[in-house]
């Protein structure tokens, strides 16, 4: 008997999918391979930043009230008693009258409080005129300016960036708590797969999903584990799964979630006791994406056709994972641009087109990346955005301003942002 599904919205079976996701683990890492990891503690200022009032030009630190009164027509000396190059402390603070050259991140004398540009000053001899007057602070980096002491400047959950990594060494982060990776399972179902290096033969076409999913998740960071493929056989499927629930913290499979005769998912995860999420989306392409839950473990089951499964994993795994991970922003980044091309194709359910998106302009503009079935493969290498037209609509014209997500940007969304 053919077992009926009745489709959720994307975004109720995204707040299904991310009210069981676990909670993050943490380990330690080194400041060297923290790139690309996520914050499991926020990061810290240990002390002021810059740690004293210091130059951020070579010039000539000078007391700004020695400058008063100074003017085109009433130039002002002053005297050069010393010079403070970078990692150098002053030797005594000036007198009246009295300045130091100094170099771009040299820490002033304690009673200076202005620096004269090279271009600011006339040299003469033994010292330097100028011919305004000087603020107090003028052309000074401030103690403290940029960071203050017990001051929090990343939060946890954050993507450690190579701005963040600059910060860590500032701070003298020598090592890190980042959220742990989750290793994943992979698995391909199918007796008409072929491996990659395998020459076709009639009925048979080569796995492009198992290598596609291993490399989204690369994308993240995220190790992965190949199990190779299913075949259509129940027990040896069934018992491949729970080998890799075993093993993994996660498991991805791609095909058999239909409701052919030999997609076996659905079966597999009744015997394994495991509680479906949902296992149809109103969404194209993807509707049968599935997920399911076992002792704290998902399992993934996407579409067999390339472009489904690709966009199965962006929309769902990818959240799930990162917020496994701890990821504030989980979700893809959100944009909007101008439809350059006509895309009259009905949308009984939300349709998120593989799709070219460019901003080279005054606006930014998105347009399908080619053939755009649920089975191409290509339209997927051509793409770099995801196109999202809502349900319900008769298709879009040019012109239309149309909501657009990123795969492949560092940094994603909070929330996820389409109705």
């Amino acid at each position: 008997m053919v077992q009926i599904r009745k489709p959720v919205a994307v975004k109720e079976a995204l707040e299904l999918l991310m009210a069981h996701v676990p909670a993050p683990r943490a380990e330690t890492a080194a400041l060297a391979d923290s790139y690309g990891r996520i914050l499991a503690e926020p990061v810290v200022a240990s002390h002021d930043v810059p740690p004293f009032h210091r130059a951020p030009y070579d010039g000539f630190a000078i007391r700004s009230e020695d400058s008063r009164g100074a003017g085109e027509h009433c130039r002002i000396s002053f005297r050069v008693v010393g010079h403070i190059g970078a990692g150098q402390m002053p030797a005594r603070e000036l007198g009246e009258g009295e300045a130091v050259r100094i170099m771009t991140g040299a820490p002033l004398p304690p009673n200076a409080d202005a620096v004269v540009m090279l271009e600011q000053a006339v040299e003469d001899g033994q010292g330097f005129a100028i011919r305004k007057p000087f603020r107090a602070w003028e052309n000074v980096s401030l103690r403290g300016e940029d960071a203050k002491a017990g001051e929090v400047l990343v939060e946890q959950g954050n993507l450690i960036h190579p701005g963040v990594v600059a910060l860590l060494a500032t701070f003298g982060y020598a090592s890190v708590r980042v959220a742990r990776k989750p290793v994943v399972g992979l698995m391909t179902t199918g007796t008409e797969l072929l491996q990659v290096h395998e020459p076709l033969a009639p009925g048979k076409i080569r796995d492009s999903n198992g290598p596609m999913i291993a490399a989204q998740l690369a994308r993240l960071g995220i190790p992965s584990r190949s199990y190779g493929f299913v075949r259509d056989d129940l027990d040896q499927a069934f018992e491949l799964v729970r080998r890799a629930l075993r093993e993994t913290d996660c498991v991805i499979t791609t095909g058999g979630v239909s409701v052919g005769d030999y997609d076996y998912l659905p079966a597999i995860y009744e015997r394994l006791g495991a509680k479906v999420l949902f296992n149809k989306v109103a969404m194209r392409p993807g509707s049968v994406t599935t997920v399911a839950v076992w002792e704290g473990k998902f399992l993934f089951g996407l579409s067999g056709n390339p472009s489904a499964c690709y966009v199965g994993f962006e929309i769902f795994a990818r959240p799930a994972l990162l917020r496994m991970m701890g990821s504030r922003k989980p979700y893809l980044p959100h944009t909007q641009a101008v439809l350059t091309e006509d895309f009259t194709k009905p949308n009984p359910f939300t349709r998120f087109v593989r799709a070219v998106y460019r901003h080279d302009g005054s606006r930014p503009t998105v347009a399908p990346a080619g053939f755009n079935k649920s089975n191409a493969v290509s339209s997927i290498a051509r793409s770099n955005a995801l196109m999202v037209l809502p349900g319900g609509s008769r298709g879009f014209r040019r012109g239309a301003i149309v909501d657009v997500l990123l795969p492949g940007t560092e940094e994603g969304e909070a929330e996820w942002r389409i109705p």
